[in-house]
């Protein structure tokens, strides 16, 4: 059976829309910066030496944490809001936010952390909570608890 140039295309198409997930919600997005940017940005600046990150060729170390599902996360570094601006400010210079950290300062510019975030971003966008990780729902949902976590022994 002979198959047609567009039939021959449809796994790659399907590879490359896996790769990315749907538009991440509202409070996710960036302003003026554009996904597609920011995964030629990510392929560019080597940050798959390090990090699995979908939809970036060659992005399959584990020397640091995957960025798979990054827009399902609710913290970046163990202490920090996963949220628009922290990660473009940990994108521009992480060792300010997390002295030590191994995460290198790529010198990148501004435009470029945006970029390089709203990719970022839109991995596991699809399937993000209504209410990210990390952030409290409203007054009285959030915070500590009037009840014990873990129960005490007896």
């Amino acid at each position: 059976m002979r198959t047609t140039p567009i039939l021959r295309l449809l796994p790659l198409l399907a590879l490359a829309l896996a790769a990315c997930d749907e538009a991440p919600p509202a409070a996710l997005r960036i302003a003026g910066a554009d996904p597609e940017r920011g995964r030629a940005v990510i392929g560019a600046r080597g940050c798959g030496a390090c990090h699995v990150i979908p939809g970036v060729r060659g992005a399959t170390s584990w020397a640091g944490p995957p960025l798979t599902e990054w827009a399902r996360r609710g913290y970046l570094a163990g202490h920090h809001p996963n949220a628009p601006d922290t990660l473009v400010a940990w994108l521009r210079d992480p060792q300010a936010m997390a002295p030590g950290s191994a995460m290198p300062n790529l010198g990148l510019t501004e435009a470029e952390a945006r970029d390089a975030a709203a990719y970022l971003f839109t991995l596991g966008a699809g399937r993000v909570p209504e209410v990210p990780a990390g952030l409290p729902l409203g007054p009285g949902q959030a915070g500590p608890r009037e009840e014990p976590r873990i129960r005490p022994r007896a």
